[in-house]
């Protein structure tokens, strides 16, 4: 049995956990997520938990049931505190600032990149180095981040770029003088 899988998920107050066939419905007061489950594994919701079970030990079924557990864990936890993921850009001339709800980066290109908020996700900028990307889908803020940092990854010699926070950058050493 999956030592994941087989874990209840309390909910906790002012949260709502509706299965409906394949589709489980969270609401909470940041927002609604919803999830389809996978086709062998079973969710149901007792007394004030989810349950998710899987019918029989195949490997498909193996490898579904903990991940369709944290799946629904993570949309709870979702609607009720939210995800966050910091950015910070390193560099002489590279900042960013806020332009309504959009950010916009110079990053030493020839022309500022601006980039605008995918639905649910919200952009604060802290100075003019850091920004905190925040939403209630998990997996919308680190693909955002990600592609915040793809724009101009750090480079290994002097670490310029959009890192995440608290990201160690490898350094290599650079051409030996003489």
């Amino acid at each position: 049995m999956s030592r994941i899988g087989r874990l209840p998920i309390d909910i906790p107050a002012g949260v709502t956990v509706s299965v409906d066939g394949r589709d489980v419905a969270v609401k909470g007061p940041k927002g609604e997520l919803s999830i389809t489950v996978a086709q062998p594994i079973e969710v149901a919701v007792e007394d004030n938990q989810v349950v998710v079970t899987r019918p029989d030990d195949e490997r498909e079924s193996r490898s579904l049931h903990g991940l369709t557990r944290t799946l629904i864990n993570n949309n709870i936890i979702g609607v009720t505190q939210g995800y966050t993921k910091g950015l910070e850009v390193v560099g002489t001339g590279y900042r960013v600032q806020q332009k309504g709800s959009n950010i916009e980066f110079a990053l030493g290109f020839s022309h500022p990149v601006l980039i605008e908020p995918p639905a649910g996700i919200t952009f604060t900028v802290e100075g003019n180095n850091k920004v905190t990307v925040s939403g209630i889908d998990k997996q919308a803020v680190g693909e955002t981040a990600a592609n915040i940092r793809k724009i101009r990854k750090p480079e290994p010699y002097k670490g310029k770029g959009v890192r995440y926070a608290g990201e160690v950058v490898r350094r290599k050493a650079g051409k030996a003088g003489k």
